[in-house]
């Protein structure tokens, strides 16, 4: 396939990845809804964190949880769904490259978080008076690297599990992540034995990066670190393991 009808062919099937997306009720309900009701409700309630404006910590912890919802959950059960039902199968049999179909997903997940990080950055601003007192630019920049380390767990899922074990794995990380990731409950509340393995979870690097560059323009580098190796070792072993058919 030439480089312009692949970029054709990439653009369209992003276009089609995306619809879907918006067209299932679930996906829509996990990766928009969820987030900004559970902002809404830590926000108003006032109980988390300790010290501080809970939204500083509060929003940059929801936007990591847009991320997993849609790099981890919507994409792992739709990719799981389409290699059960044999769609991409069939579309490896087409001349469009199987590296384009995953650059057409990659490309998905990234516009749908757009529309996360917009709408999440707009109910913190207008209801709560959030500002982003750091850099917003850094913060897409590791808003990247979390997406692809939970798209690279959410594709390990899809391509080695049956679609009703990825259904319920990914939905089980994802609330695993929610009690213990460092989004909305600081790691300093849960049992003391919990907090080493919390650290090294991506969920609790992601937020805690975001939190840093959003408030301070830095990057805490232990987190930073934890969450590089993990945005780098989980594509590698989706690329490596994922089973088309």
């Amino acid at each position: 396939m030439k480089p312009a009808a692949l970029v054709t062919a990439i653009g369209a099937q992003c276009r089609t990845e995306v619809v879907l997306t918006l067209r299932r009720g679930e996906s829509v309900l996990v990766t928009i809804v969820v987030p900004i009701v559970l902002l809404v409700f830590f926000a108003s309630a006032r109980v988390l964190p300790r010290g501080g404006r809970g939204i500083d910590y509060l929003l940059p912890g929801t936007l990591a949880l847009a991320v997993i919802s849609t790099s981890l959950v919507s994409l792992g059960i739709a990719t799981a769904y389409e290699r059960y039902y044999g769609v991409l199968k069939r579309l490896g049999s087409t001349p469009f490259p199987r590296s384009g179909l995953v650059a057409a997903k990659m490309l998905a997940v990234a516009t749908i978080e757009v529309i996360q990080i917009a709408l999440l950055a707009g109910v913190g601003a207008i209801f709560f008076a959030w500002r982003p007192h750091g850099s917003f630019p850094l913060a897409l920049l590791v808003l990247g690297l979390g997406t692809l380390a939970f798209a690279g767990l959410g594709l390990i899922l899809a391509g080695n599990l049956r679609a009703e074990a990825t259904l319920a794995g990914a939905n089980g990380v994802f609330v695993f992540f929610l009690l213990i990731g460092g989004l909305f409950v600081p790691l300093d509340h849960l049992p003391g034995w919990l907090v080493p393995f919390a650290r090294l979870l991506p969920a609790d690097a992601l937020s805690d990066v975001l939190r840093s560059v959003l408030r301070y323009a830095k990057l805490p580098w232990s987190s930073a670190i934890t969450l590089f190796a993990w945005a780098l070792a989980l594509p590698v072993i989706a690329a490596r393991t994922f089973q088309w058919e």
